[in-house]
C-alpha cells in the first residue's frame, strides 16, 4: 500500500516546497502545489497511472505462480530486477549507506522484502482482490501503533475509521460463512499489512527533519537490499527457470511468461514507483494518498475481468468500506497541536516549519505506496 503491495514517493507534510520568505517567517507545506491547477491535473493523472501500475502486480504474478514458480521466487525475480534497472540511482544516491544505513535496511527488509513476498504468497492462496483489501488495513494498524505503542491520542475520526476497515473486512472474508478463505492465505495477507506497519514507520523518521532523505534514493536502495535479502531466502538457484521460456494462462489465455515478467518488473515496479515520486511532488501527500486507494479497486477489476476472480455483493460492499475507513483513518489529523520546528535556510539561517507529530499517511514519508503490490 501499497505499497499496496501489494501500498507506495515524497516529503512528509511540513517537509515539502515551502512558500518563500524570510528568515523566522512560519511556513507550511501547501495544499496546492505552486504550479498551479495544471499541475494539480497532472499530478492526479500521474497518480493514477502509479496505481494501475501498481494494481497490476498481482495479476500478472498469479499465473507465474500457477505455472510452477513459488511465490518467493517471482518475489526475488521483481524485487533484483527493478534493482537492476534502478542501479544508477543507487551510485547517485551513494551518500545514503553512510548517513542512513538502518533506515535503508528496515525499509528494504520490511517494506520491500517482507510486504511484497507476503503479499504474493497470499495470493497464491485467495484471491488477489481480497489480499490486497486486507492488506488496506495498514492505517488502521498504525494507529493502533500510535494510540499503544507511542501512547498517543488518537481523533474520533481516526477510530471510526478502524472500525469501518475492521468491519468491511468482516464482510471481505464473509466471516458469517466460517472463514471459508484459506487461512493460511490470509495470516500472509495480514503479515503484510503488518510489514506496511513498519513501512509507515520508517517513511515518518526518513522524511522529516534535517537530514530528511530523497525517497528515490530509499526506493533505490531498498530494492537493493531487499534483492539481497531475499536471494538468500528464495535461493534462486532453485527457481524453475524453463518456466519463464513458456506460457502462463490467464482465465483460458496463455500469455508469455516474459511478458508477465517484463510487466511485473518495468509497469509495476520501477514505473509504478517513479510516477509515485512525480505524482507526489505535484500534489499534496494526502490527495496522492486518495488516488493511491484505487490501487486496491484497480487490482479487484484486472483480477476480475483477466484472473475471473469474482467477488460476490457483500465482499464488494465490504471492499468499499475498508476503503473508506482506511482513507479516513490515513487522513485523520492528530489531536496533538502543531509544534514548530527549525529548518536550515539555504543561507545558513534558520526557518521555522510548522509540523504536525500524526500518524503517517499512505501518502505521506518516501512513498505513496510502498513496494508491497
Amino acid at each position: 500500500m501499497h505499497t499496496s503491495s501489494g501500498s507506495p514517493a515524497g516529503p512528509a507534510a511540513g517537509t515539502g516546497p515551502a512558500a518563500s520568505g524570510s528568515a523566522g517567517t512560519t511556513r507550511t507545506s501547501p495544499a496546492v502545489p505552486a504550479n498551479g491547477p495544471r499541475g494539480r491535473g497532472a499530478g492526479i493523472g500521474i497518480a493514477l497511472l502509479s496505481a494501475l501500475a501498481f494494481g497490476g502486480s498481482g495479476v500478472a504474478a498469479k499465473p507465474l505462480i500457477e505455472a510452477g514458480l513459488a511465490p518467493l521466487h517471482v518475489t526475488w525475480l521483481r524485487v533484483a530486477g527493478a534493482a537492476l534497472v534502478l542501479l544508477p540511482l543507487t551510485w547517485r544516491h551513494r551518500g545514503l549507506l553512510r548517513r542512513r544505513p538502518a533506515l535503508l535496511m528496515g525499509y528494504g527488509l520490511l517494506a520491500v522484502g517482507g510486504v511484497q513476498a507476503c503479499y504474493f504468497a497470499a495470493i497464491s492462496r485467495i484471491p488477489v482482490g481480497v489480499a490486497l483489501l486486507i492488506e488496506y488495513l495498514a492505517p488502521a494498524l498504525v494507529l493502533g501503533w500510535v494510540r499503544f505503542v507511542q501512547k498517543r491520542p488518537v481523533t474520533r475520526a481516526a477510530a471510526v475509521g478502524v472500525v469501518l476497515a475492521v468491519g468491511g473486512l468482516a464482510c471481505v472474508v464473509e466471516v458469517w460463512s466460517g472463514l471459508s478463505f484459506d487461512a493460511v492465505g490470509l495470516a500472509l495477507a495480514l503479515g503484510a499489512a503488518c510489514c506496511q506497519v513498519g513501512y509507515f514507520v520508517l517513511s515518518d523518521h526518513g522524511s522529516d527533519g534535517e537530514d530528511a532523505v530523497d525517497p528515490l534514493g530509499v526506493i533505490a536502495y531498498g530494492l537493493l537490499i531487499g534483492a539481497v535479502i531475499l536471494t538468500v531466502i528464495a535461493r534462486p538457484w532453485t527457481l524453475r527457470w524453463e518456466v519463464l521460456g513458456g506460457s502462463a494462462e490467464m482465465n483460458g489465455t496463455h500469455v508469455p511468461a516474459l511478458l508477465l515478467l517484463g510487466w511485473i518488473v518495468l509497469i509495476a515496479t520501477v514505473a509504478a514507483y517513479l510516477t509515485g515520486v512525480v505524482s507526489i511532488r505535484l500534489l499534496s501527500p494526502q490527495v496522492a494518498g486518495v488516488v493511491a486507494c484505487l490501487e486496491a479497486v484497480i487490482a479487484t477489476v484486472l483480477a476480475w475481468v483477466l484472473l475471473g476472480e469474482h467477488l460476490s455483493l457483500p465482499q464488494i460492499i465490504g471492499g468499499v468500506v475498508v476503503l473508506v475507513g482506511a482513507f479516513i483513518a490515513q487522513s485523520a489529523k492528530p489531536k496533538e497541536p502543531a509544534t514548530a520546528r527549525k529548518d536550515p535556510a539555504p543561507g545558513g539561517e534558520g526557518r521555522a516549519a510548522v509540523v504536525t507529530s500524526g500518524v503517517p499517511s499512505a501518502g505521506e514519508g518516501l512513498s505513496v505506496k510502498s513496494s508491497a503490490t
